[in-house]
C-alpha cells in the first residue's frame, strides 16, 4: 500500500511514510489533517481562560535556544516569593480564570519545598483552580539537585495539588539536537519516562516540540513517533492517564545563542501542524500555540488539523522574552470572535478538554 492509499485509509504511517509527507503539497497535506480534525472534534476550537506564571528565570542550566533564563551576574534575574506568587492568583482568580499554568527554570538558590509548596497553597485557598505545574526538565533537575527520585516528586506534586503537567523540556527528542542545544537538560528519554510515571499515576500532560532552529523535518518525525509510542503505552493502561494534547512550538529567534537566520515561512509552521495532526492519531488535540506562531496563524492552523489555540495567558515571559508579540496575552472576547469570523465554534474548556461553554 503506498503513501496515498495509506492516507486515504487512515492506516497508521511509519518512520519513513512521514517524512514521505513533506513532499505533499501544503493543501494536500491540509485536506487530510483537516479530515482527521473533523472526524475527531467537528468544527470545534478550544480555548481556555489560564493564567501563566513563571516564578523564577535564575537557571542553572545554560540553553542555547532559550532567551528567558538569567544567572546570577544578570541584572534581570528574579526569584519570586509565595507570598508574590499568590498576589497575582488572587488578582487573576478575580477574572474568572480556571487554569493556574506555573513553570519556572532550574533555580540553584532556593529548596525542593520552594517548588512544591506554592501548588498547597494555591489549591487550599482556590480548591476549584486547575494546576498544571512542572514541567519533565523540572522534575529532573529536582533529581539532579536535591536526589529526589521522578515518581518521589511527582507523588508530591499530586499530594501537593498539582492536577496536570505541561508539556516543556522536550524540545526535539534527537539527542544529537538536544546535544548542541539544551546540553545538560533532561535527556529525551527521562522526558519520555517522567511522563510515562505521571500517566501511570491516572493524570495527563501535553506533549511540545520545539521547531525551526537546527533540527531537520526527519527529527520532527522521530519526536513525533516517540509521544505516539508513549501514548500508545499510556491508554494500554486505561487509567485516564495519557497526552491530552500535542504543541509544535515556533521557536523564536531573538536573543539567544543559537544565532538561527532568517524567518520559519508560515507554510512551513503549517506543513509541521499538518503532519502532527496525521502522525499523531492518538492524541485528540493539537494546540496552534497562538504565544508562538501569532493568533492569526494560529486561527489559520484550525484548516491545517489543529483545533486549540491555547488561552488567555494574561502575562507570558518566555516566548516574550524571545521576540513573541505575547507578553500581555489575549483577551477571551477575542478568540471567540476570531474563530466565528472563521466559520468555526469557539469552546472555552477547563485543561482538561471538559467544555465549559459553546459559543454558537
Amino acid at each position: 500500500m503506498n503513501l496515498t492509499e495509506k492516507l486515504n485509509s487512515g492506516e497508521r504511517l511509519n518512520y519513513d511514510e512521514g517524512v514521505a509527507l513533506w513532499d505533499l503539497d501544503l493543501f494536500e497535506l491540509a485536506k487530510y489533517a483537516d479530515a482527521i480534525r473533523q472526524a475527531k472534534n467537528g468544527k470545534k476550537v478550544y480555548f481556555n481562560s489560564n493564567r501563566h506564571i513563571n516564578p523564577t528565570n535564575l537557571c542553572a542550566d545554560t540553553c542555547k535556544f532559550c532567551a528567558f533564563s538569567a544567572h546570577r551576574r544578570n541584572d534581570g534575574a528574579y526569584t519570586m516569593s509565595h507570598e508574590e506568587i499568590m498576589k497575582i492568583v488572587d488578582d487573576t482568580v478575580k477574572r474568572g480564570t480556571k487554569e493556574i499554568h506555573i513553570v519556572s527554570s532550574h533555580n540553584p538558590t532556593v529548596t525542593w519545598q520552594w517548588y512544591l509548596e506554592i501548588f498547597k497553597m494555591i489549591k487550599e485557598k482556590y480548591p476549584f483552580l486547575h494546576v498544571k505545574a512542572m514541567t519533565a526538565a523540572e522534575i529532573d533537575y529536582i533529581k539532579r539537585k536535591f536526589g529526589l527520585e521522578y515518581e518521589e516528586t511527582i507523588d508530591k506534586m499530586i499530594a501537593y495539588g498539582v492536577d496536570s503537567m505541561p508539556g516543556g523540556g522536550a524540545e526535539i527528542f534527537d539527542e544529537g539536537v538536544r546535544e548542541q542545544i539544551c546540553k545538560g537538560k533532561v535527556s529525551s528519554e527521562n522526558w519520555l519516562k517522567i511522563h510515562d510515571i505521571w500517566h501511570g499515576k491516572g493524570r495527563q500532560s501535553n506533549a511540545t516540540m520545539l521547531f525551526g532552529h537546527i533540527e531537520s523535518r526527519a527529527h520532527r518525525i522521530d519526536h513525533m513517533i516517540r509521544i505516539r509510542d508513549l501514548q500508545d503505552r499510556s491508554r494500554a493502561r486505561g487509567n485516564g492517564g495519557g497526552f491530552n494534547a500535542f504543541i509544535p512550538l515556533v521557536f523564536q529567534r531573538e536573543n539567544n545563542l543559537l544565532n538561527v537566520e532568517g524567518i520559519l515561512g508560515s507554510q512551513e509552521i503549517l506543513k509541521t501542524i499538518a503532519i502532527s495532526r496525521i502522525m499523531l492519531d492518538n492524541v485528540p488535540h493539537i494546540k496552534a500555540y497562538w504565544a508562538t506562531s501569532t493568533l492569526n496563524l494560529a486561527m489559520v492552523a484550525q484548516e491545517f488539523g489543529a483545533d486549540d489555540v491555547d488561552g488567555t495567558i494574561e502575562n507570558e515571559s518566555i516566548q516574550s522574552a524571545a521576540g513573541a508579540a505575547s507578553k500581555k496575552g489575549q483577551a477571551k472576547s477575542d478568540f471567540i470572535e476570531m474563530i466565528q469570523t472563521a466559520g468555526l465554534i469557539p469552546v472555552e474548556r477547563d485543561s482538561l478538554y471538559n467544555e465549559l461553554k459553546v459559543y454558537q
